[in-house]
């Protein structure tokens, strides 16, 4: 069972999945890309996740634009439609048998396979490279409940002329090194600062404080254009809570009254401590109302999103 903001529950099922590389099924024993594939040579590539809720997969306009924004922000064109795109994944999902709840997609487009290991996109020989890997993927019962611990990283959000945070892209070594350390420091995920001291967001979710019933967040100048993250806000203004994009610094963490984090795997999940400073024991009413305005709001998508 891992750990962190990505607590799930082992499926054996997971050991035998048929995975889509490039519109083919392969069992995941012999799902390959090229040594020479732009994602594995260089991180050049965008990707999702999305989750499959009621038998439909959730928010997946969002996601589908988000992926068509980052491959046009790197000059990558993806080769299929849309509507080929939504085939195949509700394609690879029966061929698995999932049709329900519990199941996590990881959507992965790289620039295509290279003819030398070389930087340049020029050297690109074959279309953009598609995977689809479906897994059951629950989120561990205690999720909505159990209170993250955070720790404060070294590793900075850089500035968007350096590599953009807002691109969903292959090249993660800035956030799995704020990944490694969290883990050395024993909590489950790093809080990670902008160039400017203050908090931008974490390094595999979002985060948000909550502060005499306003939520603060990252003003999103320095992290991803999060799904959730955006939903979140969307529901609690709905919901008449004040929602403010704004700087704030750790001063401001260690004083808040709640905590949680963002995002498509566990949607809204508590944190009880950062840095060692302890924000509570259980979860709080906000961040309680928050997890159940979210459902809500997953629920009526899927509601009312057709299959292909």
């Amino acid at each position: 069972m891992t750990q962190g903001t990505h607590h799930y529950v082992p499926d054996t099922r997971n050991e035998t999945i048929l995975i889509d590389v490039n519109g083919e099924h392969f069992p995941r024993a012999e799902a390959r890309v090229s040594v020479f594939d732009s994602g594995f040579m260089l991180g050049d590539g965008v990707w999702e996740g999305i989750r499959l809720h009621g038998g439909r997969l959730a928010f997946l306009d969002r996601h589908l634009d988000r992926l068509w924004r980052g491959a046009k922000a790197i000059h990558m064109d993806i080769d299929v439609t849309r509507e080929e795109f939504e085939r195949r994944l509700y394609a690879v999902l029966d061929a698995n048998g999932m049709t329900d709840d519990g199941v996590h997609i990881r959507l992965m487009v790289t620039r295509g396979v290279r003819s030398t290991p070389y930087q340049d996109p020029r050297v690109v020989v074959t279309p953009a490279t598609i995977v689809i890997i479906p897994e059951w993927k629950e989120p561990a019962p205690e999720t909505a409940t159990r209170m993250l611990r955070l720790f404060t990283v070294h590793v900075r959000r850089g500035y968007p002329d350096v590599q953009d945070p807002m691109l969903n892209s292959h090249s993660k070594l800035n956030c799995i090194t704020a990944c490694i350390q969290a883990a050395q420091a024993g909590a489950d995920e790093g809080l990670m600062l902008d160039p400017h001291g203050f908090v931008a967001t974490c390094n595999s979710t979002h985060f948000f404080i909550a502060r005499d019933g306003e939520i603060w967040t990252s003003t999103g100048d320095y992290c991803l254009d999060g799904i959730t993250r955006g939903l979140v806000i969307e529901v609690a203004r709905e919901a008449g809570i004040p929602v403010f994009e704004r700087n704030f610094s750790l001063t401001h963490v260690y004083g808040a009254d709640e905590a949680f984090t963002t995002g498509t795997f566990a949607g809204v999940a508590p944190v009880g401590s950062v840095d060692g400073r302890v924000l509570g024991a259980e979860r709080g009413p906000i961040v309680e109302r928050l997890q159940q305005l979210y459902l809500e709001r997953l629920a009526r998508d899927v509601a009312g999103r057709a299959r292909p």
